[in-house]
């Protein structure tokens, strides 16, 4: 078992390894590159296989302060604005045993950094990035702060973009040819027609639209995903809303309406990171998107990586292993899943943007199956939970 971890990034996959690996008893370093935690981002999904994990760090409470817990995800049609099918999340919380939650990133990210602040076996450095220099019997040697430190166990929790994936072999992150326009807008501007009490996904001819409240519903994350293959140096920068509104003519009103009265948008290269790809090297690995950066059409990014940060403290607890076997271990259980729910996620994609001519086809198989049954199909996905 290592005495001491350093984590390079406090995002979210960082700050939940953090905490978990702390109330195990591991001393933790936390290294985040940025000067501070600031607000970035957007909304995001927290489904029943991530939620039970942070409830059991007894985030629950906080997390509810701040969260929605919605009724359904509705599919609609982007132009008709009519109800597809609606699968009904309330039911699949009772199964589940978590509930599912819409958070705005700040607001869990907040949460994480409070928490981790508070453990006294956390250690958190701002503004320094860190550079893995080798590894020997002694341990990982890094450059962090202006001078070399050296820790039992490195875990690169960097992102998509991770320093730490190059280092043990990984390649770059490919653009997909698909961006995501994102914008935060305040309830009380957002059109009636649009629900505040689910995820509402907008089908539309080779893109499509996802909405729903977070802040504990006062504001309504919007998220367009185009096919595009505008890949931006920084990987967003802000988007013109006209070039937006363009794509989506002939609307139904509601959802015009939305994407007229919305101020500024972000725009975002969605960049993936093959989940197949190098995880660990020696006493080296990888969590979150360094090592698995998906598709966002499952909503499933950060609930990966906290689930990552479960099964990674679970291995380095094993007594009976080398910090390198159990972080071995960690990938060889981890990988499978990472993959299966990233092909999942391009397989959803696949069925959101088809072409007018098929979609009708799509349209009536979802009503057929009924909201019920088309949400069973993701029980191994909501249902997960850890071996051991």
């Amino acid at each position: 078992m290592p005495s001491d971890i350093a984590i390079a990034g406090g995002g979210i996959a960082g700050l939940t390894a953090a905490l978990l690996l702390a109330r195990a008893g591991f001393p933790v370093t936390i290294f985040e590159r940025a000067a501070g935690f600031s607000e970035v981002g957007a909304g995001l999904q927290i489904s029943p296989n991530a939620g039970r994990i942070l409830d059991n760090l007894g985030l629950g409470p906080a997390l509810d302060a701040v969260a929605t817990r919605p009724l359904a995800i509705e599919m609609r049609g982007a132009h008709s604005g009519r109800t597809i099918v609606a699968l009904p999340l309330a039911a699949a919380a009772q199964r589940h045993g978590a509930p599912y939650r819409l958070l705005h990133r700040a607001d869990l990210q907040a949460i994480l950094v409070d928490a981790a602040r508070a453990d006294p076996a956390i250690t958190i450095e701002t503004a320094t990035d860190v550079a893995p220099l080798g590894e020997d019997a002694d341990g990982v040697r890094i450059a962090a702060g202006g001078r070399e430190r050296r820790f039992d166990v490195l875990i690169g929790a960097d992102g998509v973009r991770s320093r730490i994936r190059a280092h043990i072999g990984g390649g770059p992150a490919e653009p997909t040819g698909r961006t995501a326009w994102r914008i935060t807008i305040p309830a009380d501007e957002a059109p009636a027609a649009i629900p505040r009490d689910r995820v509402t996904v907008f089908l539309g001819d080779r893109q499509h639209v996802v909405v729903y409240p977070v802040r504990a519903g006062r504001e309504i994350n919007v998220v367009a995903i185009i096919e595009e293959g505008w890949r931006g140096e920084g990987w967003s920068e802000p988007g013109d809303a006209r070039i937006l509104a363009g794509h989506f003519r002939g609307a139904a009103d509601g959802l015009a309406a939305l994407i007229a009265t919305a101020g500024t948008w972000t725009r975002w290269c969605l960049a993936g990171v093959d989940a197949r790809g190098p995880w660990q090297q020696g006493r080296v690995a990888l969590i979150g998107d360094a090592a698995h950066a998906m598709l966002p059409f499952l909503a499933q990014g950060a609930a990966m990586a906290i689930e990552d940060a479960a099964v990674l403290t679970r291995m380095l607890l094993r007594p009976d292993l080398p910090a390198e076997v159990a972080l071995a271990r960690y990938v060889e259980e981890r990988r499978p899943r990472a993959a299966r729910v990233a092909d999942a996620a391009r397989q959803s994609g696949a069925i959101y943007h088809m072409s007018p001519l098929a979609a009708p086809f799509r349209d009536a198989t979802m009503k057929a199956l009924g909201g019920e049954r088309l949400l069973a199909r993701y029980d191994w996905l909501y249902g997960w939970r850890q071996n051991g």
